[in-house]
């Protein structure tokens, strides 16, 4: 087993969007004979990008998943989204991989994307490959992509391939190692001629395989005394060197290619079986017993088995489909394991690989694999799989923080609660979305990492259960209270024949200090409203501060003291006492000098430092208080305090500003007074809604 495991390459793609992950991935398939004809993002025929909503918008929403054959060795391939709506799944899916390949387009080089999937790749100690993607495109410049690399990410850079030929007449690679050309066919059927080094290339091809063999020997001891003493290594030697190097990441190798036109892929399949890691290269994983101790899982396929749900999928045959990765040990079908994340015991039926949309089934999961098992009952993304004898729980990270939200509604009326049910399930595929109840604004609220995050959520939401909704911005729930005290006495008084209602009461109405709430004071004496009427004058008042006065907002920081009134003997009841206080209450509270409140956020917004005046400059213009700011790397944390209503779109904003290159958090802090201004138009557009309701 442990041969077939040598044999073994888990591979996440991963990039920016638009560089082109998903033709590789479908150009890696049809070079493998997966696929009979290669498939296309443009025109819809991609196996990886199967979603309608990711063939309508031509992007990767959900990683997808397939597996190839490659010289006797299997591949299974990782191709992540690359659009920041969707980053978080690439972070929990590329935990799976044992290395990764990053593709930098060849025009613009590294983007800010590519910044945050590097990032990810670091935190997981992931094995790094380079591919320069798009070789064939106008202004595509390798040399340039190469240096914009290592100057963005601190890295020493190192081609193993040079390009053959430039922009449209972009053919093929000249390989470092074997000191061969490889001229590609046009047709995109992946065939190539193996040819001698162009002459006017021989120059840069000795400059440059000289520096890999450098680079190759300073990642081994033994190899760099040999190349210092002899100035050359053997091809096997470099090979072994190359491979140690990679998986120590002492440099990144860097290869051309153009995926769309399927050149230069079957070279990038040849160095991926040569050079990177197989599950058996990479270091134990790091995991907690039972204890809480920390333990290491070696990658050994005799040893307990243990395995990490990275995804849950739902599909319209199978149902619900975990998908793990195996760190050790290996697991038949019709047996069972524990979820160790919550302690409950699975039992599993058949695995499945995987490929694309489609599935195919085996009877075993072994160190190394990718596979997925159908209707577990406890299990979601996130969860540990492990032996009953040795128990571990892998660590995760916590899902990205969502940057927007809106205001959920059914378009049929009543189907509220169906659309609460179905928008739980699309949750069980993206934990990143989340969904609550705003109990202020009764409004369902849906958050995700941008517009199209929660557009797609939708769409899935109308094509998989049959349920349409309305998105907007989310009411901001605004309060009311008052700045001064007074006194009222309100009197109802209704005869309309047999037993009327009467009810007379005095209110002293106070402000009190922000986030105190509500206080109700009984303060009558002498018995003058009898105790059976005070819980109703009370009920009263609430059910009046509930609606509000001013634009129907909750009143708080208010207290409410009932110091006399007058009954009859006939007509007085718990009824006539509730309206008589909520309407002496109302009339009350518009003498106190009645304000609004607005909920102020604390954020902090992580910016490049260029950006750093734009976007206080934006702060300030959104009524912002700056309240510090500290270095983070290469960029600038600020702290501030931002009222909410100013920040409904505040994440779209941020991105134009900076190029997609800024990211902010943000939490509830206080309620504050709202200006004179903004106050008054608040108040004139509850008005106009309500008389429009009327």
């Amino acid at each position: 087993m442990s041969k077939d495991i040598a044999k073994t390459r888990n591979v996440a793609l991963v990039s920016h969007g638009g560089a082109g992950k998903t033709s590789l991935a479908e150009a890696i398939l049809f070079d493998a004979g997966v696929t009979k004809r290669l498939g296309k993002v443009t025109d819809g025929t991609s196996v990886m990008d199967f979603e309608p909503e990711e063939v309508k918008r031509q992007i990767t929403i959900s990683a997808a998943f397939n597996t190839a054959t490659w010289k006797k060795h299997k591949i299974n391939i990782i191709d992540t989204p690359g659009d920041f709506n969707f980053l978080s799944d690439t972070r929990a899916c590329i935990m799976a991989a044992d290395f990764a390949i990053i593709l930098v387009e060849a025009i613009d080089g590294v983007k800010v994307q590519t910044e945050k999937v590097w990032e990810f790749a670091e935190n997981f100690n992931l094995p790094k490959i380079a591919l320069i993607n798009k070789m064939d495109r106008e202004r595509a410049d390798f040399f340039k992509t190469v240096n914009d690399i290592a100057s963005t990410f601190n890295v020493r850079v190192v081609p193993a391939q040079l390009p053959l030929g430039k922009e449209d007449s972009f053919c093929g690679v000249v390989d470092l190692l074997t000191q061969k050309a490889f001229r590609y066919s046009t047709d995109e059927s992946g065939s190539f001629e193996t040819e001698d080094v162009p002459p006017d290339m021989a120059e840069d091809v000795a400059t440059y395989r000289l520096e890999l063999m450098e680079a190759v020997a300073e990642a081994d001891d033994d190899l760099l005394e040999k190349y210092l003493e002899e100035g050359e290594l053997t091809a096997e030697e470099i090979n072994q060197g190359l491979r140690k190097a990679i998986v120590q990441g002492t440099f990144l190798p860097v290869i051309p290619g153009a995926s769309f036109k399927n050149i230069g892929v079957k070279h990038l399949l040849d160095f991926i079986v040569d050079f990177c890691p197989s599950p058996l290269d990479i270091p134990p994983r790091k995991a907690k017993g039972p204890d809480g101790s920390e333990v290491e899982v070696a990658p050994d396929p005799d040893g307990p088995f243990s395995a990490l749900v990275i995804k849950t999928v739902t599909d319209p045959y199978a149902g619900r489909l975990s998908v793990f990765r195996v760190f050790s040990g290996s697991l038949s079908s019709d047996s069972s394991a524990l979820n160790s994340s919550k302690g409950e015991k699975e039992r599993f039926g058949n695995f499945l690989i995987i490929r694309g949309k489609s599935q195919e089934h085996v009877s075993e999961a072994a160190t190394g694999d990718v596979v997925a098992v159908p209707k577990l009952k406890e299990t979601g993304t996130g969860d540990t799989l492990s032996s009953e004898k040795r128990p571990v729980i892998f660590p995760v990270q916590e899902p990205l923080p969502p940057i927007i939200s809106l205001a959920v509604s059914p378009k049929t009326k009543g189907e509220e609660d169906k659309v609460f049910t179905s928008l739980a399930r699309v949750l069980e595929e993206d934990p990143t979305l989340k969904l609550r109840r705003d109990e202020e604004t009764k409004e369902m609220i849906l958050s995700g990492m941008g517009e199209i995050h929660i557009e797609a959520a939708t769409e899935r939401l109308r094509r998989k259960f049959d349920v349409e909704v309305d998105l907007a911005l989310p009411k901001v729930p605004y309060k009311e209270t008052i700045k001064t005290s007074t006194e009222i006495q309100n009197r109802h008084k209704k005869q309309s024949g047999g037993r009327g209602q009467f009810a007379d009461v005095s209110l002293r109405i106070e402000p009190l200090p922000r986030g105190e709430g509500f206080q109700f004071v009984d303060k009558i004496a002498g018995g003058v409203i009898p105790k059976q009427y005070i819980p109703a004058v009370e009920k009263g008042v609430v059910e009046a501060m509930a609606d509000g006065v001013l634009a129907g907002y909750p009143v708080v920081d208010i207290q409410v003291a009932v110091f006399f009134g007058k009954t009859h003997p006939v007509d007085s009841s718990e009824l006539a006492f509730k309206i008589a206080a909520s309407m002496g209450f109302k009339k009350g509270f518009l003498e106190c000098k009645p304000t609004l409140l607005e909920p102020v956020m604390t954020m902090e917004v992580v910016v490049p430092e260029e950006f750093m005046g734009d976007i206080m400059g934006d702060l300030n213009s959104r009524r912002g208080r700056i309240l510090g700011m500290d270095a983070k790397g290469r960029n600038q944390v600020i702290k501030a305090q931002v009222p909410l209503a100013e920040l409904l779109q505040y994440a779209p904003e941020l991105r134009s500003i900076t190029a997609g290159r800024g990211v902010f958090t943000m939490g509830f802090s206080h309620y504050d007074e709202m200006p004179e201004q903004i106050k008054e138009k608040i108040i004139a557009e509850a008005k106009a809604a309500k008389e429009e309701g009327e």
